[in-house]
């Protein structure tokens, strides 16, 4: 059987990276005849999704990106940052359709927006699925108009993995995505959106997306009209970001991360966290240092609550404390 470049490269990809081991994703590719099977998955989810996956166009600012339709009414998501400072937005469908858009709400701290089609429908639309489900390695299909509409070609389908998730409600793909695929949407392999192309890496196949689940917890607020938050494309920097509220010093004699600095009024101090502690574990998962700390606290969120495992004094001390977003611990 004769496969098309995409996939020869993923098995080839698949080989380097894992010998004749075992995938470990929903989708397991340990032969050709999966691979097929894989290919199969992908070309009925593009054939699915593609109608619906749309342009968006403003006039008054210039600006260029995608979305993906999710009612039958011509509800679009899309990326905060596609929409800034429009009021009024063309949508542009694969065939060269334009139809009028309005402009309704946005978390620009999670780069979540949505945008309504005015004109009546039905419109072709894609269902959500669930994006905290999703681990490294489960197999992922974007789509958006690369480099901005172009009548000459349907939006280019890319093809990959989850590669991480966090932090706050972000994840990380190896999809390749460029200029313009901004808000366009992410699919799992039923073909229901999972997330919304966010920004770019430094490597166009290192992306961070929007995950679904953040903006149905924003759903009725976004689709009332409410915006707010600040937009970041470093995720690390979203003002959601989960926080601890301690100053992190660098390990010494012990494994661990030294508490430093605490602070005032923050979810540690609250908890009875002392400079001085030497954190070792959150939730069960050994945290040796900032870095890895850091990103096991990233797949958190704020309000939830976790299990700190300190060493203080020699003793050995577990303590819950409840999450904090960056923002509501430095609130001026």
């Amino acid at each position: 059987m004769k496969l098309q470049p995409i996939f020869r490269l993923a098995l080839a990809g698949l080989c380097l990276a894992f010998g004749n081991g075992r995938l470990f994703a929903r989708e397991d590719v340990r032969d050709l005849a999966d691979l097929t099977k894989l290919e199969a998955k992908v070309q009925s989810v593009s054939a699915k999704v593609m109608p619906a996956t749309i342009a968006l166009i403003s006039e008054k600012t210039g600006s260029s990106g995608s979305g993906v339709i999710t009612t039958r009414d011509g509800l679009i998501l899309t990326a905060a940052h596609v929409i800034q400072g429009a009021d009024d937005i063309t949508v542009v469908f694969p065939n060269g359709q334009m139809v009028p858009g309005q402009v309704l709400g946005a978390n620009y701290s999670k780069d979540v927006a949505m945008v309504q089609i005015t004109t009546k429908g039905p419109w072709p639309f894609v269902e959500m699925g669930a994006s905290k489900d999703l681990v490294a390695g489960d197999w992922v299909v974007a789509l958006g108009h690369s480099g901005g509409f172009d009548a000459a070609r349907t939006p280019p389908v890319r093809f990959g993995r989850v590669v991480s998730k966090g932090p706050g409600n972000f994840l990380t793909t190896d999809c390749t995505l460029i200029g313009g695929d901004s808000g366009g949407p992410l699919f799992d392999l039923d073909g229901k959106i999972v997330g919304i192309n966010s920004s770019i890496g430094v490597s166009l196949t290192n992306n961070n997306h929007a995950g679904i689940d953040g903006l149905k917890e924003d759903w009725e607020r976004i689709r009332a009209g409410e915006a707010w938050g600040r937009l970041s494309m470093n995720p690390l920097a979203n003002p959601e970001m989960p926080m601890l509220g301690i100053g992190m010093g660098l390990g010494r004699r012990a494994e661990g991360v030294p508490v430093e600095s605490i602070v005032p009024e923050s979810p540690s101090a609250a908890a009875g966290v002392r400079v001085g502690d030497v954190i070792h574990a959150l939730d069960g998962n050994d945290t040796p240092d900032a870095k890895k700390l850091l990103q096991v606290l990233a797949k958190k969120r704020p309000g939830d609550k976790v299990q700190l495992g300190l060493n203080r004094d020699g003793k050995e001390l577990e303590i819950a404390v409840v999450l904090s977003s960056r923002e509501a611990l430095f609130a001026e």
